[in-house]
């Protein structure tokens, strides 16, 4: 699954290929190169990132099962709503996190983000109003957030040009390892409680303080830290770039599916699938499996695990742009097998299928960027090129809780189900042939850094900044136009209608 933290910016993935063999002398000699506060950090990042994927295989289910069976009873659309700011939130932080780690000292960041991460999850678990989980949920994405660009400011400073690319591929590994793990202890905790689940998540952050205060050593700081308020001006600078905001939302189309693995995917298992041939299968080796939602993380970190190195070096000479689409492509036929059946190996293989799209598509990105950014900027806009997971999850989560419960909710176990089913994931899968159709339109008429250019893509994001602040002002209306105040559709109102107008502002400034 997605690591939702700035490695290259604020979005370093678990599964960016990195190739190296364990067995190779040079890689055994590499490895006595890495200073022990490499190794801790390594560490520290299996530790959350496993109380991340752990919580989050599961958290779209318990938030909405009937309480009869240790749900919270919430709806899919608030359900979809909650996890498309939490997530948006964990991208976000990070843009200050690296600033503050370097004013205030690694350690004592990492203390308090492992503090504010394990109170979250703790908190979390023992509430069950929709506003408290929602607040103690968000105290766990500010942990997220501030933690990642520590871990990946602490390996940067602990490699150097010769073994940078193997320790950041230890890095991802490590990732992988937490995500395909946890889910699988979850599948044995919450047959006891849905609280233990949020407890191990407490437990594996609250653990990680024990080495932060008698082992980790602050990492030696760059001569010339950014301030917040340079942060905020970068910010300013990259947000103003209409031709690479463009970019951003063509390919964040992509991310809209990813993140339906989060929500969508996991209710689509419960209400649809009939897992009991994937039971019976393991249990002829005598491996009594119970195939579950978290069982989707551990096929896409299995997936991961398994075939990164060689895709990895199947796309090592191919061009950005074509490996990207070509990645969005295999991720479409991914949601095509979903929409094909409901049958439980046609459903496995589409999550193994769209794993291998991501796991293609999205290490050339970051290449991708290289080119599209001013040459003389590289390095900051490559901090910024996490927004696609802004977009994606702020419109991936609430479009899949609201089409999921008007469309998919109502006809469980109806005779026009499966048909339902279909036209749902289609619609996903249009999406993304749009997002893959709209990458190679991009990259014919807007790639290259030119007045033109820069001019049309300026007048393309207006017209979608003007959508974007006449839907705003829509959902205001919809929030006070029935009996009661509607305080979601007003958040999102408001999260509308600051894109859309800040985004407005700046266009007609450039002009």
């Amino acid at each position: 699954m997605l690591s939702l933290h700035p490695l290259k910016g604020a979005a370093a993935r678990r599964r960016l290929p990195y190739t190296f063999q364990m067995s190779n002398p040079r890689s055994t000699s590499v490895l006595r190169s890495f200073p022990p506060v490499f190794w801790l950090a390594n560490v520290m990042e299996l530790f959350e990132r496993a109380a991340y994927y752990g919580l989050n295989s599961v958290l779209a289910v318990y938030l909405t099962n009937k309480i009869s069976v240790g749900g919270l009873g919430f709806s899919e659309q608030s359900v979809g709503f909650l996890q498309s700011l939490i997530y948006a939130f964990t991208y976000v932080i990070p843009i200050a996190g690296g600033a503050l780690a370097d004013r205030y000292g690694y350690r004592r960041m990492l203390l308090f983000a492992f503090s504010i991460l394990s109170a979250g999850y703790f908190i979390a678990g023992n509430v069950t109003a929709y506003g408290a989980v929602f607040a103690a949920l968000l105290l766990m994405a500010t942990g997220a957030g501030l933690f990642k660009p520590i871990i990946s400011g602490t390996l940067a400073r602990t490699t150097t040009e010769e073994n940078s690319g193997f320790g950041f591929g230890i890095y991802y590994w490590m990732i992988n390892i937490g995500a395909f793990l946890a889910p699988l202890a979850v599948s044995i905790l919450k047959g006891f409680s849905w609280r233990y689940v949020f407890m191990a998540s407490a437990i594996y952050c609250a653990a990680m303080l024990v080495p932060t205060v008698f082992l980790f050593k602050d990492p030696p700081r760059p001569e010339n830290s950014k301030s917040l308020r340079e942060v905020a001006h970068s910010a300013a600078m990259v947000l103003g770039d209409a031709r690479f905001m463009l970019m951003i939302v063509v390919y964040s189309g992509f991310w809209i599916l990813y993140f339906q693995t989060f929500g969508s995917v996991l209710w689509y298992l419960r209400d649809f699938v009939d897992a009991t041939p994937v039971d019976r299968f393991f249990a002829s080796f005598g491996v009594h499996l119970k195939f579950d939602t978290e069982h989707v993380t551990v096929v896409n970190g299995g997936t991961i695990i398994l075939l990164q190195v060689l895709v990895s070096r199947l796309v090592k000479k191919v061009r950005a742009l074509p490996t990207m689409v070509a990645g969005i492509v295999i991720g479409t036929l991914g949601f095509l097998c979903l929409a094909a059946s409901t049958n439980v190996w046609v459903f496995i293989l589409g999550l193994s299928v769209f794993s291998i799209g991501e796991m293609t598509a999205h290490p050339k990105y970051y290449s991708y960027v290289g080119l599209v950014a001013p040459k003389d900027k590289v390095a900051v806009y490559m901090g910024y090129a996490f927004l696609y997971g802004v977009i994606g999850s702020l419109i991936g989560s609430s479009l899949g809780g609201f089409m999921y419960g008007a469309m998919l909710k109502p006809v469980i176990g109806q005779p026009g189900a499966q048909a339902a089913a279909r036209l749902f994931w289609l619609i996903f899968v249009g999406l993304n042939i749009l997002a893959a159709v709209g990458l190679v339109f991009y990259d014919r008429v807007f790639a290259v850094d030119t007045p033109e250019t820069n001019e049309k893509a300026r007048k393309v994001m207006l017209a979608i900044y003007v959508v974007l602040l006449a839907a705003g002002l829509g959902f205001v209306y919809a929030s006070l136009s029935g009996p009661e105040i509607s305080y979601k559709i007003l958040v999102q109102a408001a999260i509308l209608l600051i894109l859309g107008a800040g985004g407005t502002a700046v266009s007609l400034r450039k002009r």
